[in-house]
């Protein structure tokens, strides 16, 4: 009897093995200054330094002064705010994120960014935990969020801004990039009674109450999208007849202006002129 039921009580035993939770990590973020965070094993993964500087994006000076004087607070420790980053699709708010944090990790060697996926925004609690009372300080930054499922995710996040009765870390600061200035969807409505919508409506624009500082990134006009172009142009060094007319006509085989359209372009060109983009 006790020989026909090992092989079930192995079965057995490796499966809650398998279902128990993960061995707490010891977490070491002396190898890098960036990390993106995997939810499923928990681990923080090191990436590279953020290659583009600060100074290289025009038409934000607004957004990128009072970004690094609320990141520089953060960094000392003086109270400062959460911070959600608007407006329409490439006009740089990722990017100068990413840069001012650059800028000022190197004068604050403290400051660490951890990447975290729109879709893992229900781990954040779990995360704003494993990183509390760390000697580090933390900008944890989600691109492009969102709350297309819903409600639940839009709890988690304010769960995670509010801390439970811990409050929220003191070493955490979180940045949202979004299109929307509400993160809604577009089809929220959509296969939702009207009152389950509103409800949902309510959670989300909640949530986005919690961002002590919003940034707007408005549509890059022809005269930015230009400065943008000859600052790139002169920084890399690209020397072109016509410079200004073919980036114009760069723009309108796009359909639009920005300086994600301005980068591009300048790739483009410096591809043509056999030129390498280092920083």
């Amino acid at each position: 009897m006790s020989q026909d039921l090992s092989p079930i009580l192995i079965r057995i035993a490796e499966a809650l093995e398998r279902l128990a939770p993960q061995p707490a990590r010891d977490l070491d973020f002396g190898a890098a200054r960036l990390f993106r965070h995997d939810p499923q094993s928990g681990a923080f993964l090191p990436a590279p330094d953020y290659p583009m500087a600060l100074d290289l994006l025009v038409g934000v000076d607004r957004q990128k002064e009072k970004f690094l004087q609320n990141l520089q607070r953060f960094a000392e420790g003086l109270p400062c705010n959460d911070v959600l980053l608007w407006g329409v699709r490439g006009t740089g708010k990722s990017s100068m994120a990413k840069a001012a944090f650059m800028a000022a990790a190197k004068a604050h060697p403290v400051l660490k960014l951890v990447e975290v996926d729109r879709d893992a925004v229900t781990a954040l609690p779990d995360l704003f935990d494993q990183l509390r009372g760390r000697d580090e300080r933390f900008v944890v930054l989600c691109d492009d969020l969102s709350f297309e499922d819903g409600a639940a995710a839009a709890k988690a996040l304010k769960s995670a801004l509010e801390g439970g009765v811990a409050g929220p870390p003191e070493n955490v600061m979180f940045v949202a990039t979004s299109n929307r200035r509400h993160l809604m969807p577009r089809d929220h409505v959509e296969g939702r009674g009207a009152i389950a919508a509103q409800e949902d409506a309510e959670e989300e624009i909640s949530v986005s109450d919690r961002f002590g500082l919003w940034l707007g990134f408005p549509p890059m006009d022809q005269a930015t999208y230009l400065e943008a172009i000859r600052g790139y142009a002169q920084r890399f060094g690209l020397k072109v007849e016509h410079l200004d007319r073919r980036a114009l006509q760069w723009s309108q085989l796009r359909g639009s202006r920005s300086g994600r359209i301005a980068w591009q372009f300048t790739r483009d060109l410096a591809g043509e002129l056999g030129v390498k983009l280092t920083n």
